[in-house]
């Protein structure tokens, strides 16, 4: 794992594109995506357009144009070793054509093209591509693996409407808590650690570089200070989101660099630049195996992460390759060898079975339902307050941009 997880993250550091490590997870820090909340409030009350949805799969068209975070779609070009779409062409007659994204910004943006047929949506681009009618229902009963994937990831708000699927799950995993061993004693069990208690670590806290990081604040928030009512750390009316804001202001004093390459990350807390914060369960296998004294832990407020969907594009001009794509990377073999060289937990439990590290899916939590019930997976904020609230209006992704613009300063 240590292995595989160290080249895939020095072949996504030197990936062009990126402004972003690339993983599952993550929007730009800069301004909107052009669409932004906009295109969120056309949701309105979750009544997504009306796009048809695919009743049968035909004969191949011979291609399947695929965008997709790096790392989940290997063809042997960054090592000849990695490579599950060659075997896919050969079994569908479908050459796949892969383009990377290094945002959810990105992503969206290119989707609005019609020139890709399936894209890898993380939870912050979801809903913001069913709102835009950019993606199609997905018909699940086309897909033969779907019955293997794990219920918890299955009918989320953030990939399905009305009880409607907009995809089919493809990796996930949790925002976790990481700490210097020698330095953060005793062993930190709570968020407060890096909000209430940054100071005892004072410019060496680090915390991811996005605006969807104010949920992690937020969650805080909705434990710690009940009195503010946040029931869901996506659905913010403007008084929680400034509270959140303030929380995340004062963190700032603390901070010593917001990470989103996470090559950097291990190098900082190798070197004692960082002592705690944010991390992922590549991050923490990484700087171990680097020699860094260092844990993650799963905190008691729960936490923030991600689930990432294939969704196929409701302009797609080849959708039955589309669905060949969609139906083949989440089966087993597939799933497990993206989860062991992408660093993530597979969506489809039988790709535990075929991992070459047997304990990978303990160590990532791949069928551990009571785990993934603490993680708040990522989920586009809009105006509809995505916790049932109809008497409020809730700040949408375009809010978030700004203020996190505001505190970062």
């Amino acid at each position: 794992m240590r292995k595989t997880g160290m080249t895939r993250l020095a072949a996504v550091a030197c990936a062009s594109v990126l402004a972003l490590a690339a993983t599952a997870c993550g929007t730009s820090s800069g301004g909107d995506d052009g669409d932004g909340g906009k295109a969120d409030e056309q949701q309105g009350g979750f009544a997504a357009p009306d796009v048809p949805m695919a009743d049968a799969v035909g004969e191949p068209e011979g291609q399947v144009n695929i965008l997709a975070w790096p790392g989940y779609a290997e063809d042997g070009s960054t090592d000849k070793t990695i490579d599950w779409v060659t075997p896919f062409e050969k079994e569908s007659g479908c050459q796949a054509n892969v383009k990377y994204f290094g945002t959810s910004d990105e992503a969206v943006q290119l989707m609005k093209t019609g020139e890709y047929d399936v894209v890898s949506a993380s939870g912050d681009a979801t809903l913001r591509l069913i709102a835009s009618g950019d993606v199609a229902p997905v018909n699940t009963e086309l897909l033969t693996n779907y019955g293997d994937i794990v219920d918890f990831l299955k009918d989320q708000k953030f990939n399905s409407v009305d009880g409607q699927m907009y995809g089919v799950p493809h990796g996930w995993g949790a925002n976790l808590l990481m700490y210097n061993t020698d330095v953060v004693t005793p062993a930190p069990t709570s968020w407060g650690a890096v909000f209430d208690g940054a100071a005892d670590y004072a410019g060496k806290v680090t915390a991811y570089d996005s605006p969807i990081y104010i949920a992690d604040a937020a969650l805080y928030l909705m434990k710690t200070q009940p009195d503010l009512g946040i029931e869901d750390p996506y659905a913010l009316d403007a008084d929680q989101l400034a509270a959140a804001v303030d929380l995340l202001k004062a963190q700032k004093e603390n901070v010593s660099e917001y990470w989103s390459d996470y090559l950097k990350e291990v190098q900082a807390f190798k070197s004692g630049d960082s002592v705690i914060g944010t991390t992922w369960q590549v991050i923490a296998s990484v700087a171990q195996g680097e020699g860094a004294k260092v844990e993650a832990v799963l905190p008691e407020e729960g936490s923030t992460g991600w689930s990432d969907t294939w969704m196929i594009s409701s302009q797609a001009e080849n959708p039955n390759c589309g669905y060949l794509w969609m139906d083949y990377i989440t089966s087993p073999k597939a799933q497990a060898a993206v989860a062991e060289y992408f660093g993530e937990a597979p969506a489809n439990a039988k790709a535990c079975d075929l991992t070459s590290d047997k304990s990978f899916c303990d160590t990532y939590h791949a069928t551990d339902s009571a785990y993934a019930e603490q993680i708040h997976y990522w989920t586009t904020p809009i105006s509809q307050c995505l916790d049932g609230r109809t008497d409020a209006e809730c700040t949408d992704y375009g809010d978030w941009t700004t203020a996190w613009t505001e505190i970062k300063g």
